[in-house]
């Protein structure tokens, strides 16, 4: 992790509704802050045994380029309050930190919403 850039880590489905909603508002965010100090990383809760059936092929069709990583862990008591202790697991689900700033957000996003938090972010010394 780099101290000065901004992450946002989005927690999502397949399966989820709002999850498949605001993915065009992070690819967006993702573009247009290219050149920034920003990186994206989309955290998949699909069933492992969906990977090639499901996950593969909707990351293909929709064009993701995001870092995408497949959270098979069934316990989610085990990893939930390691993410964020006042969360209780729906999705989707944001985090966006820095070295000095951790910030949770339990909702989907839309691009002017998501745009706005990140271009603060980013500005901050």
């Amino acid at each position: 992790m780099k101290n000065d850039t901004v992450y946002l880590v989005n927690f999502w489905a397949t399966w989820c509704a709002p999850c498949i909603a605001e993915l065009p508002a992070i690819k967006a965010v993702e573009k247009k802050y290219s050149n920034k100090k920003f990186k994206v990383l989309l955290v998949s809760l699909d069933m492992p045994g969906h990977l090639k059936t499901r996950l593969t092929p909707f990351l293909l069709s929709n064009k993701i380029t995001s870092d995408v990583v497949l959270l098979d862990d069934p316990d989610q008591n085990r990893w939930i309050d390691r993410i964020d202790k006042q969360w209780s697991g729906e999705i989707p689900f944001t985090v966006i930190y820095r070295k000095d700033f951790r910030e949770s957000y339990s909702q989907s996003f839309d691009f002017k919403t998501l745009d706005s938090i990140i271009n603060r972010k980013i500005k901050m010394p």
